[in-house]
């Protein structure tokens, strides 16, 4: 690698890349590729060129005035994690990265880069001004740097490609020992750019590398573009940040039939048990209701005692209908969890006031129990829904359980798999539920 101008034709089964030197301070509205076709006159069919975001941002008028904080905020979808003023961010191009990628280097004072509005729009604007000045086939990478989790240090990873397959897919072919490989997907498309970082640096006014030796990565079509790296949040195993968690809790009443995994179950209780109780007790019991049969038992039996209270309350069968409706989610849950108190850690007060806080103590615990769960549950990708029944009928709960003597049901957890996106969570203001003394 070298970072003195471009290299001639790479010999079959080598690899160059060589810095793009003489390319001039850009400015809005500058004709990057003419710029990039002057400074690199041999380009040949199967070059990438590898392009700093920065200079892109630049000649796309994105350098703007403004407040580096409120520029984030301006390109941000999502916080991900967040720890003193620096913040962890998903921008509107579906990037996951620091600041949202806004950048107040190499700019004048007072003004920050924001990243380019469509880099894979961009990259095929420049691919096509390359091929028609200089009738090649070359591809474009635009790079912009992320950080990592789990390692120390930034790279270079692209965020805009044409012309390229930003993904090399080795599923399905057989390894050196005849091993079938089965997930290894490589980013050619952020090694590219990685590598290309390496000549171009952070500091050497190189903001352009040329790669030879990958002419087989290099397509006819500009391809899917960068957006092809982006991770599906479905399929994202760490989709939450430590930002996100809490309010990745949803309340979910429809679900698919698909089933549920018992060991993401297990994870979830065993998240609930690490919740504060009294006492240094574990008060918190849990019912996993996995049957047809069980769930049955329980609504069932538990429909017939709620009619029957409605009934003797005064209420028309109009009124009980409606009110009945409330448990029809943990009809359609695949799965459900009954929380239940066990309080045999409680200590015996002679006067009531105190036996009454003693018992809400009990209570609020396994109130915090019941939030790890939903939330782990949350992480795990599963649905959950709250339904406080159960402690309108304990008795009726626990005989159509079958629990064992002292497990006082807490309400019922309907658990599976949503059967379609929640919708946003309208926002609150702290401040409106806050007295600060």
């Amino acid at each position: 690698m070298t970072g003195h101008g471009p290299a001639g034709p790479a010999a079959r089964g080598s690899l160059s890349v060589t810095g793009v030197p003489g390319l001039p301070e850009i400015g809005a509205g500058d004709d990057l590729a003419g710029l990039i076709a002057g400074a690199a006159p041999d380009l040949a069919d199967g070059d990438i060129l590898v392009i700093t975001s920065k200079i892109v941002s630049k000649a796309e008028d994105r350098v703007i005035r403004a407040d580096r904080d409120k520029a984030i905020d301006a390109e941000t979808v999502r916080v991900v994690a967040r720890r003193g003023p620096a913040r962890i961010v998903e921008t509107h191009h579906g990037l996951v990265l620091a600041a949202a990628g806004v950048d107040d280097s190499n700019t004048a004072p007072g003004t920050v880069a924001l990243l380019p509005a469509d880099p894979d729009d961009s990259a095929r604007r420049i691919r096509r001004g390359l091929r028609e000045r200089r009738h090649v086939n070359v591809a474009v990478v635009i790079t912009d740097t992320m950080g990592r989790p789990w390692r120390i240090g930034q790279a270079d990873a692209a965020i805009g490609v044409a012309g390229l397959a930003p993904l090399r897919d080795y599923r399905g072919q057989a390894d050196t020992f005849g091993q079938t490989m089965e997930v290894t997907v490589v980013a050619v498309a952020d090694e590219l750019a990685s590598a290309a970082d390496l000549v171009k640096g952070k500091v050497a006014s190189i903001p352009v590398a040329l790669v030879r030796g990958l002419g087989d990565l290099v397509t006819e079509d500009d391809g899917p573009g960068a957006q092809a790296l982006i991770r599906p949040p479905a399929e994202d195993m760490f989709r939450y940040g430590p930002g996100e968690v809490l309010s990745a809790r949803r309340t979910v009443r429809d679900f698919t039939a698909d089933p549920v995994d018992a060991e993401a179950v297990r994870r979830a209780i065993a998240a609930a048990l690490t919740a504060p109780a009294p006492h240094h007790s574990t008060p918190c019991r849990f019912a996993v209701l996995s049957s047809a049969r069980a769930r049955a038992a329980l609504l069932d039996d538990m429909l017939a005692a709620w009619i029957s209270d409605l009934r003797g309350d005064g209420f028309t069968e109009d009124q009980i209908a409606r009110r009945v409706r409330r448990g029809e989610p943990l009809r359609r849950a695949p799965l459900i969890i009954v929380p239940c108190l066990v309080a045999d850690a409680a200590h015996v007060y002679p006067d009531a006031r105190r036996g009454a806080a003693e018992r809400e103590m009990f209570v609020v615990a396994v109130g915090a129990a019941v939030q790890n769960l939903l939330v782990a549950l949350a992480v795990e990708g599963l649905g959950s829904c709250w339904v406080s029944s159960t402690m309108f009928c304990r008795p009726v709960a626990a005989a159509a359980l079958g629990l064992p003597e002292g497990w006082e049901p807490m309400g019922a957890v309907g658990v599976g798999h949503p059967a379609a996106v929640p919708a946003d969570r309208p926002p609150r203001d702290p401040g409106d539920f806050m007295l600060t003394l």
